[in-house]
């Protein structure tokens, strides 16, 4: 996701879209590729928030803040996108792994086939 409005006093402030708009598929990757890299490398079980903010002329981008938690505007991206959190850590604690759990937009994918945790900010 990402926001519409480059400024701000707080974020939670911010229009918010998912998916993301203004964003190349090669700057959408490399952003979610630096995020799984991040949370590997800090060690995070669960959700995480990163936010970044990328240069519109280059790829030059910088992480303004990671928090092992998620913020307001990622629950609701997760729904938009399909993969709503409360539903999946309410299955997840009843025991069903993620493979058995349906993308509710596509009826097809599963959060442990695409790696749908990993959410850009």
């Amino acid at each position: 996701m990402e926001n519409v409005d480059p400024l701000g006093i707080h974020t939670g402030e911010s229009i918010v879209v998912a998916p993301s708009q203004t964003l190349s598929n090669r700057e959408y990757n490399m952003l979610r590729t630096t995020a799984i890299k991040v949370i590997r490398h800090i060690g995070v079980v669960g959700e995480c928030n990163i936010q970044y903010a990328l240069s519109p002329e280059s790829e030059e981008f910088y992480i303004i803040e990671v928090n092992a938690r998620l913020s307001r505007s990622s629950a609701l991206a997760s729904k938009a996108t399909g993969y709503p959190l409360a539903y999946i850590a309410a299955k997840l604690s009843l025991g069903l792994p993620l493979p058995l759990l349906k993308n509710s937009v596509t009826s097809v994918t599963t959060p442990a086939s695409n790696r749908a945790w990993i959410t850009v900010s």
